[in-house]
């Protein structure tokens, strides 16, 4: 198989941006989505969303670049991959790839640079910080077949990438039914019964306002060195660490370690017990203060790290204590109390030191048994999620390298790429 650089295959080009201060209303806060490394490293396939926006100032120091184009992190988050499912502007740590026609597939060159991720991040590795420059990517060449091969394998690993999606759409759906659920009930009080209910001062009178080191305990986490901490499945005991949150709270599989240290008994969760992040390195505050849920590990119970801590109500369930966290405000207000220069730490202490409010145990039990089948679908939704991704990963390699051919097989390809548009590298490399 024959091998080409990126140039050879697409227009190529670097992102713009000036260094400004962080949400700068110069440049900040008008129409245009601004991506950044952190929005294509958690998109596995498509950026569908980002948490910046540029004003038409801020568009005039940089460029929009059109949906389709592949974006590739080149610091902070080294060689991550996403193709833009919308315009957008992008920095300077962030390169667009956009095929040329009848030469290459963008979806394949995206699995292509995925497969040599490792390498490319070993190229990277700097004194301070890891950075790749354009130069560097563009001497790595990589094996590209003809072009119907390249949709073929597109098509196959975009099935299972189509997949993920698709129950990830169906989880965040039954999150927000268990989010306005939430509010209908504790935040509007229109809970079952409401009407017979006698309000004081704008609650129930049943209910009341408790400092939380009086409703749960909070368990810090274990500190750790690199020695004890391992990427390899089951290398140890499954270890909660930062990475297992989603922006904006809950569970993600994909950012679990192994830990082979010694550990309390306390530090130990399974699955249902309720965590929340301490520590933050993202640039609006978007995991600490946090919660997530742990899903079932296996037949050995997980560690949290220093990061983490467990949060183990005195007498609720600890489904409603999760859903509390998630969904009350309290995350809002436990972030701003955050403090650090580039990476933020939440005093675990101030956790219980704020107000909650609590309802009446036979209203919080309701609930529970409302909305706990939802969770139990979220759950193997996820853990389909992870068998997909698995099975995903293992063909990439050998699809990529041609050690399983596709050349004689008759490829059904999926509803995605069969509307995808020819891209305009022309227009991309303007």
């Amino acid at each position: 198989m024959k091998k080409y650089k990126l140039s050879e295959l697409g227009a190529v080009g670097r992102g713009k941006s000036k260094h400004r201060p962080r949400n700068d209303p110069q440049l900040f806060g008008g129409e245009y989505p601004f991506i950044q490394t952190g929005d294509v490293k958690h998109a596995p396939l498509y950026v569908n969303s980002h948490s910046q926006t540029y004003n038409e100032k801020g568009l005039e120091q940089s460029k929009l670049w059109p949906a389709g184009t592949l974006c590739i992190t080149i610091a902070a988050n080294i060689a991550d991959t996403a193709i833009l499912s919308y315009p957008a502007c992008f920095p300077d740590s962030v390169i667009g790839f956009n095929a040329y026609e009848g030469v290459a597939d963008t979806k394949y060159v995206k699995y292509c640079l995925d497969t040599f991720q490792l390498q490319m991040r070993s190229i990277s590795q700097g004194t301070t910080q890891d950075n790749m420059s354009l130069e560097k990517l563009l001497s790595i060449k990589f094996p590209v077949p003809g072009i119907e091969q390249q949709r073929k394998v597109a098509a196959i690993l975009t099935t299972y990438d189509d997949l993920i999606e698709n129950n990830k759409r169906r989880i965040a759906l039954l999150e927000n039914m268990v989010e306005e659920i939430y509010r209908e009930w504790f935040v509007r009080f229109r809970f079952p019964g409401w009407q017979e209910v006698e309000f004081e001062k704008g609650l129930p009178a049943s209910w009341v306002v408790a400092q939380g080191d009086d409703l749960f305990e909070v368990v810090k986490g274990k500190s750790y060195s690199s020695e004890e901490i391992s990427d390899q499945v089951n290398d140890g005991r499954p270890f909660i660490n930062l990475k297992n949150f989603n922006r904006g709270g809950g569970y993600r599989s994909n950012g679990l370690k192994y830990f082979r240290g010694e550990f309390r008994d306390r530090q130990q969760v399974n699955r249902g017990d309720v965590v929340m992040a301490v520590t933050d390195m993202t640039q609006n505050r978007e995991v600490i203060g946090r919660a997530a849920r742990v899903p079932y590990l296996g037949d050995t119970d997980g560690i949290i790290s220093l990061d983490v801590v467990k949060i183990s109500a005195f007498s609720w369930p600890d489904l409603f204590t999760y859903v509390h966290l998630r969904y009350s405000g309290i995350s809002e207000a436990l972030k701003e109390l955050a403090n650090g220069a580039n990476v933020l730490h939440l005093k675990p202490d101030l956790i219980g030191k704020q107000k909650y409010l609590v309802p009446d145990t036979p209203t919080v039990e309701e609930f529970v048994k409302l909305v706990e089948p939802f969770y139990e679908q979220i759950e193997k939704l996820e853990q389909q999620i992870d068998m997909l991704e698995y099975t995903k990963n293992q063909l990439l390699p050998r699809l990529i390298s041609g050690k399983l051919s596709v050349e004689n097989l008759n490829i059904q390809f999926p509803p995605s790429m069969q509307s995808d548009k020819s891209d305009n590298a022309d227009e991309a490399a303007a």
